[in-house]
């Protein structure tokens, strides 16, 4: 089970170019747009920093170059999950961790881990476990990553890349010949990796009594779109790449996970079927039955969520894996670092730089990576940057890092205990990540404070300056983070008094860029964690009437928000250059009319 409703529910909205150039297995990073960029921009670290080996440490918040109150909202606004959210809780409970660099600033567990005996269908109620058998939540609580569990797969495959035995652009007919049946003899290995291959998202291969049976039916199944000409998100990509990896190593795919990644990094806690002696602390899940579950299991504790999975024997290339938030924060720590952590090295920098790297340019609002899905504000809310990379499960679990700001979120939830359909949507992962975002600091330009707009939805924020007369030029600092193609900071210029407005075309430059032109008046979208230069030729008064106004307008849609809106040292000059209006002369700021911004620190 997958969550491809979500994924196919959501606007589209994206994002920069990619390309790849293989050789005979060996990857040519140069030949990526975007590969190798600086991903430290505003502070962050960067996969592709080699020098990086940085381990985790629990800390505070202002050591992780965070804000802390931003942090207990984060706790506080999933904590608002376990009530009904409208009519049932999202999840029964959940372990929240949340870091930047080297440190862990917070790591908390909050509600049950388990809760419930069984769902009654007919009184639509979940039935409760006496309170002594009822388990709460704890910070080393092991979860059923359900899709998160692709991440590994795919870490494996660029492993066997990296090494050459794995050629990106190879058809996967090279490793698998069987695999052609149904005519899929020209999906190639990235496909599969970016869910560009054409398979449709899901069969039921639990249905079939034998592996031989499973596996006939995913050889004979046959594409729904031709390779190469849609993104699909499909759980059949990645059970065929793990039958690929099987074939070219010679061993199972549990075994590489613990040989390749969870040894290695020390994720003691993360393993395929989990033993009888995990089971207490484990996560439960669901009381699988018909209708909606297509196998009758009853309560689901310590085994697989996932149909097929479970069919698999419980070792599947797209679910299986059982974590808990340390162990993920690990490997969220290793990736940021560039594939190393401590003194364990599981990935190339130049590898990672893959895995962040789009290769869906051609399918706009499905930015993918090798397995990593990015810049995604579905899930990601305001961490989402062309260079955000993460993954979600379906049985409430999700994985977020951005090497922009060096920060990573982990939010596992229980959400399908009782039943999956008392959850839908992403609605505190979203709440989450919005408050981590909000928790690294924007500095000031210059001064103590700048305006800042909010981050709220459904919004809309102005920020007006008196009336100058004789202006000429508006000169200020500005930086930007919205929802793509959705939400937007405005200039705007008004020659009645403020009764109507109308776009002011202006120009940004980011210091050592060309300047980019902005004719409509607008700015939105991603633009690089960096304070802009702006620079507007303010238009003369109407003969006659009051002098020309000027205001910015941030509005938002009702979905989602990026980080929001900064403005600070507004100045308005006359054709001399001299200041006729400086929010830094107190009297001129103290004339500014903020309704929605406020003046902010960080």
């Amino acid at each position: 089970m997958t969550e491809d409703a979500a994924r196919q529910g959501r606007s589209t909205r994206r994002a920069f170019g990619g390309g790849l150039l293989a050789l005979g297995g060996a990857v040519a990073i140069g030949a990526v747009p975007g590969a190798g960029l600086a991903a430290g921009a505003g502070g962050g670290s960067g996969a592709g920093s080699v020098a990086r080996r940085t381990t985790l440490r629990r800390g505070s918040a202002a050591r992780a170059g965070l804000l802390a109150p931003h942090l207990d909202r984060l706790v506080t606004e999933a904590e608002a999950f376990l009530a009904p959210s409208p009519a049932h809780p999202w999840y029964a409970g959940a372990v929240l961790l949340a870091g930047r660099g080297g440190t862990v600033a917070l790591h908390r567990a909050i509600g049950s881990a388990v809760r419930y005996a069984a769902y009654d269908e007919k009184t639509g109620t979940g039935v409760e476990l006496p309170p002594e058998r009822q388990r709460p939540m704890t910070e080393d609580t092991v979860f059923d990553l359900a899709s998160v569990s692709k991440l590994f797969t795919s870490i494996l495959a660029v492993q066997q890349i990296e090494r050459g035995v794995l050629d990106l652009e190879a058809r996967v007919t090279a490793y698998l010949p069987e695999f052609g049946g149904g005519g899929k003899g020209d999906v190639t290995v990235r496909q599969l990796l970016t869910h560009t291959s054409g398979f449709r998202s899901w069969i039921p291969l639990y249905r079939e009594p034998t592996r031989e049976g499973k596996l006939r039916l995913l050889w004979e199944e046959r594409l729904a779109n031709p390779p190469g000409t849609a993104y699909l998100y499909s759980d059949l990509n990645l059970i065929s790449l793990q039958s690929v990896l099987e074939e070219v190593t010679g061993r199972a795919l549990d075994v590489l996970l613990h040989d390749e990644i969870t040894a290695p990094l020390g994720m003691d806690r993360t393993r395929f079927n989990p033993p009888p002696s995990w089971r207490p602390d484990i996560a439960a899940t669901e009381d699988a039955r018909p209708p909606w579950s297509g196998l009758d299991r009853g309560m689901v504790w310590g085994e697989v969520h996932d149909e097929n999975a479970y069919a698999l024997g419980g070792v599947a290339g797209h679910a299986g894996v059982f974590s808990r938030a340390w162990d993920l924060a690990v490997l969220a720590r290793a990736l940021l670092n560039g594939g190393a952590y401590g003194r364990a090295r599981i990935l190339s920098p130049a590898s990672v730089e893959l895995m962040f790297t789009d290769f869906n340019t051609a399918f706009p609002g499905d930015a993918h990576g090798l397995g990593f899905e990015l810049h995604q504000h579905w899930y990601m809310g305001a961490m989402a940057t062309p260079r955000t990379a993460g993954h979600t499960g379906f049985t409430g679990t999700s994985l977020v890092l951005d090497p922009t700001t060096d920060a990573f979120l982990i939010v596992l939830g229980n959400s399908v205990h009782p039943v999956r359909s008392w959850r839908s949507g992403s609605a505190p992962r979203v709440a989450t990540a919005n408050r981590l975002a909000r928790a690294v600091p924007v500095r000031p330009a210059r001064g103590r404070t700048a305006w800042f707009s909010g981050m709220g939805s459904g919004a809309t924020a102005t920020l007006a300056l008196p009336p100058v007369p004789g202006a000429a030029r508006l000169e200020c600092a500005l930086w930007w983070d919205t929802e793509p193609d959705a939400d937007a900071v405005f200039l705007e210029a008004s020659r009645d008094g403020g009764v109507t407005w109308e776009p002011l075309p202006f120009v940004t430059a980011r210091p050592g860029e060309e300047p980019s032109p902005h004719p409509a008046g607008a700015a939105g979208g991603w633009s690089g964690r960096a304070w802009h230069r702006l620079a507007a030729e303010v238009p003369e008064a109407a003969r006659g009437s009051v002098p020309v106004r000027l205001r910015w307008r941030y509005a938002t849609d009702a979905r989602y928000v990026g980080r929001g809106v900064y403005v600070d040292g507004v100045r308005v000059l006359d054709g001399a250059g001299r200041p006729l209006f400086d929010e830094a002369r107190p009297a001129d700021g103290a004339r500014i009319e903020a309704v929605g911004w406020t003046a902010s620190r960080d």
